[in-house]
């Protein structure tokens, strides 16, 4: 048990160090990014959620799906992670988690520990144009319009950037239970603990 925590504690540490100086890079805004170098514990808290998430790591999640909770997410925040890890690690990652969160918290509730459910997402306007507000979002996390791309796998095989773009940039990234930034250290966390995604993580 002393073994698996260590090395638990030494993952969590290397994609802490890791993901803190792509956040600072990346997402946070030059006059600020001297002020914000390290992640809160709620941020913390979401990587190793995602990260073995991700990996299949079930006994690693328990741990780090209790200790999420007590860092403050609430459980709406965490049902939401791990929705969004279906659109990288797929689906039986995703739903694994999730049980694994459900026996969490019928564990906790056992014990007389009561979590914050949380805010639900807004639900989405009828008449939004997913195609319209998938490109903007993806457009400002990229930094530049790549809306009409003439080559790569957008050119190659179009329908696979429309589910990108309606789908993941649009359905998932509008429920706002977590913010854009949340969602992306969600993401990175996940690209950074799989193997074979080193292109998608860069």
């Amino acid at each position: 048990p002393l073994r698996k925590q260590q090395t638990m504690n030494t993952i969590r540490q290397t994609l802490i160090a890791a993901i803190t100086a792509m956040i600072c890079i990346t997402f946070i805004p030059q006059t600020y990014a001297q002020e914000s170098q390290s992640l809160t514990e709620k941020q913390q808290a979401v990587i190793p959620i995602a990260a073995f998430t991700a990996t299949g790591n079930m006994p690693k999640l328990e741990i780090a799906l209790a200790e999420g909770l007590d860092a403050g997410l609430t459980v709406n925040e965490v049902k939401e992670i791990l929705v969004h890890a279906y659109a990288y690690a797929g689906f039986p990652r995703a739903l694994n988690g999730i049980n694994t969160f459900s026996t969490v918290l019928n564990k906790r509730k056992s014990q007389g520990i009561t979590d914050d459910e949380g805010k639900a997402a807004t639900p989405m306007p009828a008449n939004l144009d997913k195609n319209a507000y998938g490109h903007k979002t993806r457009n400002a996390l990229v930094g530049r319009d790549i809306s009409d791309r003439p080559n790569g796998y957008a050119a190659f095989a179009p329908i696979i950037d429309e589910f990108l773009v309606d789908h993941l940039f649009a359905d998932i990234f509008h429920r706002d239970v977590l913010s854009v930034q949340q969602r992306e250290l969600v993401t990175v966390s996940m690209l950074a603990a799989m193997e074979g995604t080193e292109p998608q993580l860069e």
